[in-house]
C-alpha cells in the first residue's frame, strides 16, 4: 500500500455527492423518474469502491457499497444511496418521514491490497477485510475510531464480521486486506 491515498475531493465534489445520495433516494421515495446528475468535475468519473452510511439518530440505517470501482464514482454513490437506504438486509427499507432525519457519511476507498504485518495498521486510517474461503468481512477505517478499537479488537471485530472465531486473523490461511478511505 502506498504511504498516502493520494485521492482528494474538492468541497465542491463533496457536496455535489452529498446531494446526489438525497437526490437518488428521494426519487425512489417519490417513485420520480430516474435520471443521474451529471458531476461538478471529472475526478468523479474516476473508478473507486465507495460506501454510503445513513445514521438516525446516531444508530446505524443502512451501509452498503463496493470495495472496488465499478463505473464512474458518481454513478457508484447514486447505486449505493438506494442500495443502503432500501436494501441493506439488516434494516426495513427506508420510509419517506425517516428522510428528514437520516445523517450521509460517504467513504471513498483506495484500491486494496495484502496486509503484510498487522502491526503497521494504524486505527482511524486503514479499513480492513478477512477473508477465508467463502467467508469475508469489511470494517470502514472509521468503524474503529467510533469504538474506541485498538488493533487487535479491530483485527477481531472484522474477523467476526467475516463470520469467523475473533483470532482467524493470526490463521496462516486468512487473507488479510487494507485500504484508506477519504470519510466526509
Amino acid at each position: 500500500m502506498s504511504d498516502n491515498f493520494s485521492f482528494a475531493l474538492t468541497q465542491e465534489e463533496k457536496d455535489y455527492l452529498k446531494s446526489l445520495v438525497r437526490q437518488s433516494i428521494l426519487c425512489r421515495l417519490n417513485r420520480q423518474e430516474e435520471s443521474t446528475p451529471e458531476p461538478v468535475t471529472d475526478h468523479l468519473r474516476e473508478e473507486y469502491g465507495a460506501f454510503v452510511t445513513l445514521t438516525k439518530n446516531g444508530q446505524l440505517r443502512g451501509c452498503i457499497g463496493n470495495v472496488q470501482g465499478n463505473g464512474p464514482l458518481y454513478k457508484t454513490i447514486w447505486k449505493m444511496a438506494r442500495s443502503a437506504a432500501f436494501e441493506d438486509p439488516r434494516f426495513p427499507p427506508l420510509n419517506p418521514s425517516e428522510f428528514d432525519e437520516i445523517e450521509i457519511e460517504i467513504s471513498i476507498l483506495s484500491p486494496l491490497d495484502i496486509c503484510k504485518d498487522v502491526e503497521q495498521i494504524i486505527i482511524g486510517r486503514h479499513g480492513l477485510i478477512m477473508q477465508r474461503g467463502m467467508q469475508s468481512g469489511l470494517l470502514l477505517p472509521q468503524v474503529a475510531v467510533d469504538w474506541k478499537w485498538d488493533r487487535e479488537q479491530f483485527l477481531a471485530q472484522t474477523c467476526q464480521k467475516a463470520g469467523m472465531e475473533p483470532t482467524a486473523w493470526k490463521d496462516p490461511e486468512t487473507n488479510i486486506f487494507w485500504f484508506e478511505a477519504e470519510v466526509f
